[in-house]
């Protein structure tokens, strides 16, 4: 038999070489059976967990959603918000945005411990709460989707990423808005519908004075109501809170839109969502539209999952979500 020349035999090495990085660059994609072999009860564990935390605590599923929005947004879905300070970084939970405010984190810790019980070292807390942020939105009357796994978790977090403004603030302009989601690759009918997710949760005074004391795009009833329990100017009063959707605070459902077009948005950032501008029309729709409002809903938490996550040999699992291995 001939022997195959340097040229062919070395092409056969260029072509392995490609196969294999592109497998591995496909096979580093999220999809939603990643733990069907490896861990096929994962979706139990997380569910049994949820369930019974939102039972006691309807507001809870808002504050697990809301963890995933504040993880996803910085440096990516890689379960960076969950690690405590260490020794050689400062995590993400004192940062502006989430300094007490974001939540749940026992919630998490919990989850994580029965997910361990059922098959150690194989799940993500980075994919446990895109999951506990389905299941929340499901109890809580919602959308259900198949969720996207095979993120892997960061070894380290980043107050000064957190800090540096890519979590819109209360304060938020529309503009503002469209250019922090459009960053990550989220277009305005995501935002628009993401911002739904204000139909459960509540909000502290200290987020909501400026515009319940300063704003006329505000019904003067729900104001007025709203100032009984918010003092101007502060501090006195800053922890307390309020509901984001005042006609159904822990259902999931579009009456936060219709609470827009009524100009009872509780935040800045809500309000401006309905108030002349380029969403008046979305806002119309999911007001009028609840099947639309979810679906649109639930694709934009696809998407928002897909914000860089680390995949394939990037990152590590955690044994304990709080602090790397």
């Amino acid at each position: 038999m001939a022997r195959p020349s340097s040229s062919s035999s070395s092409m056969a090495i260029f072509a392995l070489a490609f196969l294999v990085i592109f497998t591995s660059s496909s096979s580093a994609q999220l999809s939603t059976n990643f733990y069907s072999k490896s861990c096929p009860k994962v979706f139990t564990a997380v569910k049994s967990v949820v369930q019974s935390a939102v039972s006691k605590e309807r507001r809870m599923g808002a504050s697990l959603v809301r963890l995933f929005f504040h993880d996803c947004f910085v440096k990516g879905c890689d379960g960076s918000i969950l690690l405590e300070d260490t020794s050689s970084f400062t995590g993400e939970q004192t940062a502006g945005p989430n300094n007490n405010s974001v939540r749940g984190f026992n919630v998490v810790a919990k989850i994580k411990s029965q997910v361990e019980k059922v098959c150690p070292g194989i799940v993500s807390c980075a994919d446990i709460l895109a999951i506990a942020a389905r299941d929340s939105t499901v109890i809580l009357g919602g959308p259900n989707w198949n969720v996207k796994l095979g993120r892997r978790d960061s070894k380290t977090a980043s107050l000064s990423a957190a800090n540096s403004g890519v979590i819109p603030p209360p304060t938020s302009t529309l503009s503002n808005l469209i250019n922090r989601f459009k960053n990550k690759g989220l277009s305005v009918k995501d935002m628009v519908a993401l911002s739904g997710s204000h139909t459960i949760g509540q909000a502290r005074c200290t987020s909501f004075r400026a515009r319940i004391y300063n704003e006329t795009n505000i019904d003067s009833s729900f104001a007025a109501t709203r100032k009984k329990s918010c003092p101007f100017p502060g501090p006195s009063g800053n922890s307390k809170l309020a509901p984001l959707d005042v006609q159904t605070p822990t259902a999931f459902d579009n009456n936060y839109y219709k609470n827009l077009i009524n100009q009872k948005g509780l935040l800045h950032s809500d309000q401006v969502l309905f108030n002349g501008g380029s969403t008046d029309s979305l806002v119309r729709t999911y007001s009028s539209n609840s099947k639309t409002f979810n679906s649109d809903f639930a694709a934009a938490m696809i998407k928002m999952g897909d914000i860089d996550p680390l995949t394939g040999s990037h990152g590590e699992i955690r044994k304990i979500c709080s602090k790397p291995n």
